[in-house]
């Protein structure tokens, strides 16, 4: 990484006349520019225009200055700022050769000459000028990434920010005696910054690697950037880029946590980062991992400031350039010391995404929040179709983790389990549009692509589970499921556990406490019969008590031969693998399995309903019933198995589809068509290829370590549970009795998508909070959502 500098051209001021007369044609007088490896001169011809005579260090590839050449040729297309023109040669050409006077030959450019101030020595910048300016680079970076294949893009470079930690480590194994300073004291403070600065860097540093790479600028530094006035009549932009020697393809993140990094020198500082922040994701969106690690950031790059321009002005002291911001950066780490790394990723996320309080909403006559849509949907749509939050949101379009309302409006969404892969995931979106412009028929013909799916999904379960059924709902793949069951014995009876939601149809609801036992139900049939939920935090059997969950079997176990004691028969034993309306509930360790077998016993088949946490969601394993060591006769699938298509799936054992196959045909008019298919080999595609199981048990853990830590913080988090993106806090009013609080749990859900974050409640209760987000979720997002969920159970 380190570079020698000792070939720097050394070009007098009448070589550089000569240079601009004969190969580019202007004359004019000429005065030397500051410069870290290369040479320039400024040259004011007679009518007052000025150009710049760009000399190059003779170790600078001709493809680096091809590619700098083009580079600004995208730069000045773009219209919200100013940069350097290229001027052509008497010859037409964008470059020339010259040899210096040590006899090495140089590449010589001449471009426009910029006027205006540095951003270094404006001492009043209005906000809105940094939002301008973070604009017009994610503008330039969008430009660039045309670049990207460039052969001189990927350069080794010590001013690459990714160098940062590298070259900070090396300052810092150096000791007291190589910083240039008189006071031992003082390099000892340094190297305590430099320490500080790292460690938190280090925090977040494994997020950097995945995060987007493209061409950048890499050096919109305070002196590179010039504020000017803007000249209606020439339409001039109020900001202007410099110097485009640093060009290189590195992390794309970089670029504005350098423009920013100096801008912490301003005194100013706090509102111009949250501006230029908002600006540059105006023009080109930041992910939740890039808002999480871009202060940080900004401070490595004042931290790798210093320690190369200490290294320079040891070896350069006559060059006064090379450390013209190396004390004000020294300034600046000693009072950012003091800052909270948390809070500045909280005030930049908001400067990105906003809050809801911010849009124009209109009211109606009793000053409440109305939206035309909603007095619509009143009219034309059934009213027990319910909407999500007090003043429900208009929803137009999603990507990955976010959703978007009309004025685009970013929020995070941390509940909807159904776009399992993401928001309108490309490979998704590609698979739907390809196979609907072919075909997309019903399974009465042959097609590849329903043995495909369906070879694919049952790899992914034990050897006994090896016959599909293709439907487009979980509630129809669990009513199939009891029609089988049914097929299967003569029993009339099911057992179900309490609390559980298997789907809307007649015959489910029935199977459903959370809907027969609530507003509107009938109450419980004679024929289900109900397990206790095994809850081990407020159920009756508690985790405190050793023997809780032999309690819980033996009472299950119970009430399941008493139900085949009827006379009746059970015909299956339907469980959700975690339970998702109970309160995002686990299973206890070792529950099913005797349970399975007392069904078995009594002539009954045993039914996982993996609607909801089915396809790598829980992180450690990729079905639910995995958990607890048992295969079950007949598995459900729905919600994620489609990212959102309509898509639903019964898959069972050959046995159990032999008795189903009893003369009356099925058939299923959309299950498993070529379309549905296509996506469901899409979405495991995605799965495998993204590693979207381990990166749900990662981030998960991260975020449970989160809520543990509120959880010592906030009485009122009662009990925090769940595995891999299936999570669940339960808020309580009093921690000793355990009794829910559905009113605190609402309030925090609201203040949460005030903040832009989407949260929902569930239980038997509604007390429970809980997490189930697409699993692209990054760890910047779960690092947000907990900073964000303490702010506001600090003001409630």
């Amino acid at each position: 990484m380190d570079q020698p500098l000792n070939l720097q051209p050394q070009f007098s001021i009448e070589s550089a006349a000569d240079i601009a007369r004969e190969h580019f044609g202007r004359d004019g007088e000429v005065s030397s520019l500051p410069s870290e490896r290369d040479q320039n001169f400024k040259i004011t011809a007679a009518d007052g225009q000025a150009f710049v005579l760009k000399i190059a260090n003779p170790q600078t590839p001709p493809s680096l200055i091809e590619l700098e050449n083009a580079a600004i040729q995208i730069a000045f297309a773009i219209s919200s700022f100013e940069s350097p023109q290229l001027i052509r040669t008497l010859a037409n050409s964008t470059t020339t050769t010259v040899r210096d006077p040590g006899g090495h030959d140089c590449l010589v450019r001449m471009i426009s000459f910029l006027s205006g101030n540095p951003l270094a020595q404006e001492a009043q910048l209005a906000p809105s000028k940094s939002f301008l300016l973070g604009q017009s680079l994610a503008e330039l970076d969008v430009g660039l990434t045309n670049l990207n294949q460039h052969s001189a893009a990927k350069r080794e470079f010590l001013w690459d920010l990714r160098n940062a930690p590298a070259v900070i480590r090396k300052a810092i194994s150096q000791g007291t005696d190589w910083f240039a300073v008189d006071d031992q004291n003082d390099a000892a403070s340094k190297i305590s910054l430099l320490k500080f600065f790292l460690a938190e860097f280090e925090k977040v540093e494994s997020r950097i690697a995945d995060l987007p790479c493209s061409v950048i600028h890499n050096d919109a530094n305070d002196y590179n950037i010039l504020v000017r006035d803007p000249n209606p009549l020439l339409k001039e932009s109020s900001i202007a880029l410099l110097d485009f020697g640093d060009l290189m393809w590195t992390t794309q993140i970089n670029e504005l946590a350098i423009a920013a990094a100096y801008l912490l020198l301003r005194d100013d500082w706090m509102g111009q980062i949250e501006a230029i922040t908002s600006g540059y994701h105006d023009a080109r969106p930041l992910s939740g991992n890039e808002l999480s690690v871009l202060f940080p950031l900004m401070t490595m790059r004042l931290c790798q400031s210093v320690c190369i321009a200490n290294a320079q002005r040891k070896s350069k002291p006559e060059n006064e350039y090379l450390g013209v911001t190396e004390e004000p950066a020294w300034s600046a780490l000693k009072r950012l010391r003091d800052e909270n790394f948390s809070d500045w990723q909280l005030k930049l996320t908001a400067a990105c995404f906003g809050s809801q309080a911010d849009e124009t909403k209109q009211q109606d006559n009793s000053g409440r929040v109305v939206n035309p849509i909603h007095y619509k949907r009143n009219e034309l749509i059934g009213p027990s179709l319910s909407l999500s939050y007090e003043t429900p949101l208009h929803i137009v379009r999603g990507k990955g983790q976010y959703l978007f309302d009309p004025a685009d409006g970013t929020y995070l969404d941390c509940v909807n389990n159904v776009c399992h892969v993401g928001h309108c995931h490309p490979k998704v979106v590609a698979a739907i549009e390809q196979q609907a412009s072919l075909l997309n028929t019903n399974t009465r013909y042959l097609h590849e692509n329903l043995i495909q799916y369906a070879e694919r999904l049952t790899a992914l379960l034990p050897e006994q589970l090896q016959v599909c059924y293709f439907v487009n709902s979980g509630s129809e793949a669990n009513d199939l499921a009891l029609r089988m069951a049914k097929a299967c014995n003569s029993g009339t009876e099911t057992v179900v556990i309490d609390h559980a939601y298997h789907g809307h149809t007649s015959a489910l609801i029935d199977l459903s406490p959370y809907k027969f036992k609530r507003s509107g139900g009938q109450g419980k049939p004679e024929h289900v019969h109900l397990l206790s939920m095994p809850d081990g935090y407020r159920g009756d059997h508690r985790r405190e008590h050793v023997d809780w969950i032999e309690r819980y079997v033996g009472e299950a176990r119970d009430t399941i031969q008493s139900a085949a004691q009827t006379g009746r028969g059970i015909n299956a034993f339907f469980a959700e693998s975690w339970l998702g309306c109970g309160g995002q509930v686990p299973l206890p360790p070792g529950y099913l399995a005797p349970l399975y077998d007392t069904v078995r016993a009594a002539g009954g088949v045993c039914v996982a309903d993996e609607v909801q946490v089915g396809f790598g969601r829980l992180g450690e394993h990729f079905w639910g019933f995995e958990f607890q060591n048992v295969v079950p006769d007949i598995v459900t699938m729905g919600k994620p198995i489609g990212n959102g298509h309509p898509l639903a799936a019964v898959v069972t054992t050959r046995k159990v589809a032999d008795a189903f196959n009893n003369g009356m045909e099925y058939f299923n008019t959309f299950g498993g068509n070529p379309v549905s298919c296509a996506v469901g080999l899409a979405v495991l595609d995605v799965i495998e290829s993204e590693q979207l199981q381990r990166h749900a048990l990662d981030v998960g853990k991260q975020i449970l370590r989160g809520l543990n830590d509120l959880q010592s913080e906030f009485e009122c988090l009662g009990d925090v549970r769940g595995s891999g993106l299936f999570l669940g806090i339960e808020l309580v009013d009093d921690p000793a009795k355990r009794t829910p609080n559905a009113e605190l749990a609402k309030r925090v859900v609201e203040s949460m998508k005030d903040r832009r974050i989407l949260l929902s409640t569930d239980g038997p209760d509604e007390n429970v909070i809980k997490f189930k987000p697409p699993l692209v979720f990054s760890a910047g997002d779960a690092e947000r959502l907990v900073l964000t969920l303490r702010e506001v159970l600090q003001k409630l």
